[in-house]
């Protein structure tokens, strides 16, 4: 069986969840004799694609920036795409994302959709493209011939927002790290991070609830002079947060890191907590990154999480200040439960695996062949 795989989120990402998500599928199917992976990626920057041996790939000017230079990379691997899909070489389509570009050449060939969240749906006014990307992801939606969720909870919510038969969804959740992808982390990474620290990974914008977050923080760093909260990834902060940290008092407690990743291990090892604030996600892959590091977790109570976590994390109201600061505050005072909700972590991480993940997948490729 012949997979063919895309460009599109091999040009969006650098690093991120998705291309991960794809490179590890890639890499577990390369080592089944009953699949044959093929991407068709001829330029792309993306870190995790670059580390995948066997697999022709040049990337084009990866530390020169210029006006046009996405749209352009954008061009030549979509020309190249649409050659290789109308030649239909392959047994089924697997698109990186959700640009219906390819319907126009793919014939009768089947094509399975992976929808990652619905975040567009549940938070519009997040993104002034939500319109856009909601229309082409219900159009892939209705005509694929399967499509995978990675979580039960975005199962209920792409029924919920677009009525698909619920027999069309298949859940296949995302693989864990284990407990030697996460470990180690040279100390020398330490320099410029603080001593005791909360942390905090990723994008910061809307429903990230960063906000809410730093002000429940800020009502703990007023008890614990010696706490500082670290962010990882997400760019440099902006205007307004600094404006933020400012009137928080925080000016001189708040760190930004952008952390490859033997920082990121090394951050994830050696915080009192990991918080993921979140007001909405399609499946949480930090979560497990904190699991398999040792990493003691507070999370929202919301969407995927409980799924996810089950009873390895510490639960707040993402929309209650007081409710995240007290969350944060007593797993990061109390040893006892620090040590319980790692172990539990630690056991949890174990539960997911990208063969797991690879193998569920094939699956749902075998069932519409």
């Amino acid at each position: 069986m012949k997979v063919l795989f895309d460009h599109q989120i091999f040009l969006m990402q650098k690093y991120g969840g998705i291309s991960k998500y794809f490179t590890e599928l890639i890499r577990n199917f390369s080592t089944d004799n009953k699949v044959r992976p093929v991407a068709a990626v001829n330029y792309a920057n993306n870190y995790y694609l670059s580390c995948l041996g066997g697999f022709p790939r040049r990337s084009f000017l990866d530390n020169i920036n210029f006006r046009g230079k996405s749209i352009f990379l954008r061009f030549l691997n979509k020309r190249i795409n649409k050659r290789v899909i109308s030649d239909k070489k392959y047994d089924i389509f697997h698109p990186t994302y959700y640009d219906p570009y390819f319907l126009d050449y793919i014939g009768d060939k089947p094509f399975v959709l992976t929808i990652y969240d619905m975040i567009y749906e549940v938070f519009p006014e997040d993104f002034p493209d939500s319109c856009a990307v909601s229309f082409k992801k219900r159009l892939l939606a209705e005509k694929s011939a399967k499509i995978i969720a990675i979580s039960e909870n975005t199962k209920r919510d792409i029924i919920k927002f677009y009525g698909i038969d619920e027999k069309k969804i298949d859940v296949v959740y995302l693989g864990g790290l284990g407990p030697s992808a996460m470990s180690g982390g040279h100390e020398s990474t330490r320099s410029g991070i603080p001593e005791r620290y909360v942390l905090f990974v990723g994008n910061r914008k809307g429903y990230k609830n960063f906000y809410n977050f730093a002000k429940a923080f800020s009502l703990m760093a007023g008890k614990d002079s010696s706490l500082c909260l670290v962010c990882a990834g997400g760019g440099g902060f902006g205007r307004h947060e600094k404006s933020l940290f400012k009137e928080l008092s925080l000016e001189t407690r708040v760190f930004q890191v952008q952390a490859d990743d033997m920082t990121l291990r090394f951050l994830y090892k050696n915080a009192r907590v990991f918080v993921f604030p979140s007001l909405y996600e399609g499946f949480g892959i930090p979560i497990l990154e904190a699991f398999a590091s040792g990493c003691p977790v507070a999370v929202s109570n919301t969407s995927c999480f409980p799924e996810i976590a089950r009873d390895a994390a510490e639960y707040f109201d993402p929309l209650s200040v007081e409710s995240i600061k007290n969350a944060i505050e007593g797993l990061s005072q109390n040893e006892d439960k620090r040590r319980k909700l790692t172990e539990r972590g630690s056991d949890r991480a174990k539960e997911f695996s990208w063969k797991e993940t690879a193998e569920r997948t094939k699956r749902v490729y075998q069932s519409v062949i």
